[in-house]
């Protein structure tokens, strides 16, 4: 661009701005942003979403709530992506109050689409709010047509992070009810669910059927299959368990989500805690 002395844009920086993100890369995303800056090129509210859910994800929640004021100051009118990742965020940051006034503008709209209802029930399952959730699982049923497992695992997800197993047993006989299939993030969550439930058998025999399952590199990449193996990772970190911890960190590795301090420190807990049973035993 330099070279055919082709002015930079602010859509330009937000690719690379989203590549760095997908990168885990923090430090990166920060060089580019600064780059923005002495280019004097103004970043608009799709820029500031890129960075407050990269920092989000990087649970660098302070930096994050800067963006997310700065998301609030610069969006124009009510555009439904931008307010689909201030669903997200809220949840992040445990904004109930802001996540209720957030789907109170989405829900004002001509036309909620299931993905808005899907954000909304992960995000207020993050914040605790189980019977929220619930309330819009029940909405989303009775106003939206079931087509896609996208719209099951969301209610999934919130019983499982809960120890709800026997709640999200009940929504995965629906999935094919609906003439939809489980797949590997069904299964990850339910996994995800029986660990936490004391279920360590179930746990690991669902773990293994969700494996068995065709899972392309997006999925493998995304948010949700991260934090869901990650909480799993912490679980047989606690338990001891270094060989489905160093299976499950080896996922971890190759989406580079152990660019994040966190993410070793399970790792590493897994293995003080391994041999302390070691001694004991």
């Amino acid at each position: 661009m330099r070279a055919d002395k082709v002015a930079p844009h602010v859509s330009t920086y937000n690719i690379l701005l989203k590549i760095e993100a997908e990168q885990h890369s923090i430090d990166r995303l920060a060089k580019v942003f600064d780059e923005m800056s002495r280019r004097k090129v103004e970043p608009n509210e799709v820029t500031y979403c890129i960075m407050a859910s990269a920092h989000a994800v990087a649970r660098l929640y302070t930096v994050c709530e800067t963006y997310v004021e700065a998301i609030e100051k610069s969006k124009t009118g009510n555009n439904w992506s931008t307010l689909d990742i201030l669903l997200i965020l809220y949840g992040y940051l445990g904004k109930e109050k802001e996540l209720e006034g957030t789907w109170s503008i989405v829900h004002d709209l001509p036309r909620i689409r299931s993905k808005s209802y899907v954000l909304a029930i992960e995000a207020f399952g993050r914040l605790g709010r189980v019977d929220r959730a619930e309330e819009l699982w029940s909405e989303m049923k009775s106003t939206k047509p079931l087509k896609s497992t996208e719209q099951f695992n969301s209610i999934i997800s919130v019983y499982c992070r809960h120890s709800l197993i026997d709640k999200a047993s009940e929504v995965f006989k629906d999935i094919e009810m609906n003439d939809c299939k489980p797949n590997s993030i069904t299964y990850r969550h339910l996994s995800l669910g029986c660990l936490k439930s004391g279920l360590v058998e179930e746990a690991l025999k669902t773990l293994e059927v969700g494996m068995d399952q065709v899972t392309s590199g997006r999925v493998r990449r995304s948010t949700p299959w991260l934090e869901t193996t990650l909480l799993m990772v912490e679980i047989f970190a606690d338990m001891g368990d270094l060989e489905n911890v160093k299976k499950l960190f080896l996922e971890l590795k190759d989406a580079r989500y152990t660019r994040y301090t966190f993410v070793y420190n399970a790792f590493i807990r897994a293995h003080v805690k391994a041999k302390y049973m070691i001694q004991i035993f």
